[in-house]
């Protein structure tokens, strides 16, 4: 039974705070695998600076093709939309029914889960791996050393893709804050400008 980590985000772009995150859980934690899924376009959503989904996969691509363990995921661009990640979760298990799914998040989005849909479901059936972030709230007393959630002592990554975008436009050098692959892609393709 391969145990896998679901990491979802947009992606927009994929940076070094989220492969350092990726890469940390990969191998400080019991999972086999990190799938890096990448949310589609909300098609109910206006939202102008979000690149289409297949240039944030293929940057996913770029920045995890030397990383054995952390694997591009187009899952969710195949499931109908708006989607939630119960769903995903289901899709996911009955494709590979000799995979187990776990979620990674940040422990902002823990903070909310309650409200997420079918949340106990999810817990039920899964785990959770949760990353520090800076965040204002608190976690639900129920999560609280809850025996399927699993604190990751990752670094703390205060890089945000909202900040990348916004410095592209600006013209800024942000290069470090990209893989190297990504970055190119970026430039050539004259994203975020």
């Amino acid at each position: 039974m391969k145990k896998i980590g679901l990491y979802f985000g947009t992606f927009n772009p994929i940076h070094i705070g989220h492969l350092a995150i990726a890469n940390h859980i990969a191998e400080f934690s019991d999972l086999d695998e990190i799938w890096m899924v990448v949310t589609p376009h909300n098609p109910f959503k206006k939202k102008s600076s979000l690149l289409d989904n297949h240039h944030r996969l293929e940057m996913v691509y770029l920045a995890t093709e030397s990383y054995d363990s952390i694997i591009p995921s187009d899952i969710e661009f195949k499931l109908p939309q708006p989607n939630y990640t119960v769903n995903t979760l289901i899709h996911l298990q009955e494709k590979y029914p000799d995979h187990h799914f776990n979620l990674i998040m940040g422990e902002d989005n823990l903070k909310s889960f309650h409200k997420w849909k079918n949340y106990e479901v999810i817990l039920e059936n899964h785990d959770i791996y949760v990353y520090p972030r800076v965040s204002e709230g608190q976690v639900e007393t129920q999560f609280e050393g809850h025996p399927k959630i699993h604190k990751v002592d990752a670094p703390i990554m205060e890089i945000s893709s909202t900040f990348i975008r916004k410095s592209i436009a600006e013209k800024k050098d942000i290069r470090p804050l990209l893989p190297e692959a990504v970055w190119k892609y970026i430039d050539e393709m004259n994203f975020y400008k």
